[in-house]
């Protein structure tokens, strides 16, 4: 008996807005594309959400429209990624990419903020980055309270990795005037 073989369809990024077009997959849908795949994202914690509602706050005073600051919203890897960061610096643009989703080399910085999806961020997301050449990634641990900073993206993933902690600063690779402290990204102690 031949044993039944299991095809997976994997879907594209076209796939993926026509799904969303059609009302497949609703607004209201915490979803995004990952190497074909439509993935479930995790929730929204209250610590998870003040942390980017921290970043969100602080990152346009910082940056003062020398890059735009886009929140959980999609960015173009390739034809079978879309993923939906936390954050992201953008270079500046007049339409404000109203033309089509940023694409890796419009991110200036991207930022994952996590509370419960730390390895999956890690494992997954992370060498999807790297591959796509995001120049810089910030993942902000929130349980060990610790960001980690990962820069020389390649397809192996990134070259280099810092972790900082509590007391540290640290400033985008091409905002480098843009201070932030550690503290501010993860808020009073717990």
């Amino acid at each position: 008996m031949d044993a039944l073989a299991v095809v997976r369809k994997r879907f594209t990024v076209i796939d993926y807005e026509q799904m969303a077009a059609t009302g497949i997959i609703s607004d209201g849908d915490r979803v995004e594309l990952i190497e074909g795949e439509i993935v479930e994202m995790a929730a929204l914690g209250p610590q998870h959400a003040a942390c980017v509602d921290r970043l969100t706050q602080r990152l346009p005073f910082l940056v003062q429209g020398r890059a735009i600051v886009r929140v959980q919203n999609p960015i173009q890897l390739g034809e079978h990624s879309q993923p939906q960061p936390d954050v992201t610096l953008l270079q500046p643009r007049d339409d404000f990419y109203a033309g089509g989703h940023p694409e890796p080399e419009d991110v200036l910085l991207l930022i994952e903020v996590s509370e419960s999806s730390l390895a999956y961020d890690r494992d997954v997301k992370l060498p999807l980055y790297a591959r796509a050449g995001i120049a810089e990634v910030w993942l902000v641990a929130l349980l060990p309270q610790v960001v980690e900073v990962y820069r020389a993206p390649s397809e192996y993933g990134f070259g280099e990795k810092r972790t900082l902690r509590r007391g540290d600063t640290l400033s985008p690779l091409h905002l480098p005037d843009a201070v932030l402290r550690v503290d501010e990204m993860l808020g009073e102690r717990r």
